[in-house]
């Protein structure tokens, strides 16, 4: 039997290689992103501190007290030059929280800080908070605005009924938290992001409101809403800026991801879209832009989606899903997009504004028939062959 300095010495060479492992990009891809070959944060990469009590006399076999089951939907920030994320963790009790990651260049050699953020509680306490999204606001706080789960009380009997609403909190370090109200509207909200800009003197809320803590029912897409003071926040009236569509990939519904990136061209958006198949639910990441005059008015939106779970990121707790609520735009341009796949484990794709702009106002959007998609096709062909010059093409006429 191995002894327990020698397995944990093993634990922990281990634990470090898997730290210091250096990302790679994937050689090929659809130009509009490079994806990298590893996750760059899964439950594994949590401190072992977190997991093991390390005391020979109180664990003499070196068990897990403390399971960790995943990493996931981070919120994405870039401070004093260091590459943040609050990631949600979830241990294997099914609870969530958040935990931040620190990487010197935002690809590889993330490490957790040493605990996990203590997060206040309201006067209703949550029973699980998760997927957390940073926005940097020019009123010099950092926010943070994620779900808070609690027990439907109207159905007792029922332990999965549950409501869902979208918690605030601010900070200047990602260390010291002051949580605000909960943010208050007619219906439950889910996937809430601050807007980085006052807008008309207000505070700006991209919205998803929905009937129940997971049917969207009568919501109709990613919402919009202001507010006048942010520690009581409260939307009165609240309009659908970007809606579902039937036969779509936000056929059932959608919601907005990191708050948008400001470009010279408008307000570049990242949200995600979900529709029903016979195997589930399928989640896939789309763009959009609005104006930047008003950000309510979208002015480019490409038919189809922008990422989707590949290869080994189909698998996981839950199949068939890519999520991203982060995302950092840095100063050269360079945009890393931190999206987690089958809620299990969190990658990082790389692109720049001037790409990702690119594909929103020159990739067609959705006719939203197969005539019109087909049209698409067709008129790409007519323009290669005018472009190539008719060389030979394989079969048709």
């Amino acid at each position: 039997m191995i002894q327990f300095n020698q397995r944990l010495q093993i634990l922990r060479q281990h634990h470090e290689e898997l730290l210091r492992r250096k990302n790679e990009p994937l050689s090929w891809g659809n130009g509009i992103y490079e994806k990298y070959k590893y996750p760059i944060l899964t439950a594994e990469h949590t401190p072992l501190e977190w997991r093991y009590d390390l005391s020979e006399a109180d664990n003499p076999y070196l068990m897990q007290r403390i399971m960790m089951n995943a990493v996931f939907n981070a919120g994405a920030i870039k401070l004093d030059g260091r590459y943040l994320l609050v990631c949600r963790v979830e241990g294997a009790d099914r609870k969530s929280f958040f935990a931040v990651a620190e990487s010197p260049n935002g690809i590889d050699h993330f490490r957790f800080w040493n605990e996990p953020v203590t997060m206040p509680d309201t006067l209703v306490p949550a029973t699980n908070v998760y997927d957390m999204r940073l926005t940097a606001h020019e009123d010099g706080w950092i926010y943070g605005v994620f779900c808070a789960e609690r027990k439907d009380e109207q159905h007792p009997l029922d332990m999965s009924a549950a409501t869902a609403a979208a918690a605030i909190a601010r900070t200047k370090d990602l260390v010291h938290w002051e949580r605000l109200n909960d943010l208050q509207s007619r219906s439950q909200q889910r996937n809430v992001v601050l807007h980085p800009e006052f807008v008309g003197g207000k505070y700006a809320f991209y919205t998803r409101p929905q009937d129940g803590f997971i049917d969207t029912g009568s919501g109709g897409g990613i919402g919009w809403g202001l507010v006048e003071d942010i520690t009581h926040a409260a939307i009165c009236e609240e309009i659908i800026i970007n809606p579902r569509h039937y036969h779509t990939i936000q056929e059932v519904k959608n919601g907005e991801g990191p708050h948008p990136l400001k470009t010279p061209q408008g307000w570049l958006h990242l949200a995600h879209g979900v529709r029903g198949t016979a195997d589930g639910l399928r989640y896939v990441l789309y763009l959009y832009m609005t104006a930047l005059d008003d950000p309510t008015c979208v002015i480019a939106q490409p038919g189809g989606y922008f990422l989707v779970p590949e290869g080994r990121e189909y698998v996981g707790d839950v199949m068939n899903v890519a999520f991203c609520n982060g995302w950092i735009l840095d100063d050269d341009g360079r945009v890393l997009i931190y999206y987690a796949t089958a809620d299990t484990r969190l990658h990082v794709a790389v692109s720049s504004v001037e790409r990702l702009v690119d594909y929103c106002f020159n990739t067609p959007p959705d006719g939203l028939t197969t005539a019109a998609s087909v049209e698409n096709i067709k008129r790409l062909v007519r323009k290669n062959r005018e472009t190539l010059g008719n060389t030979a093409t394989l079969g048709g006429a």
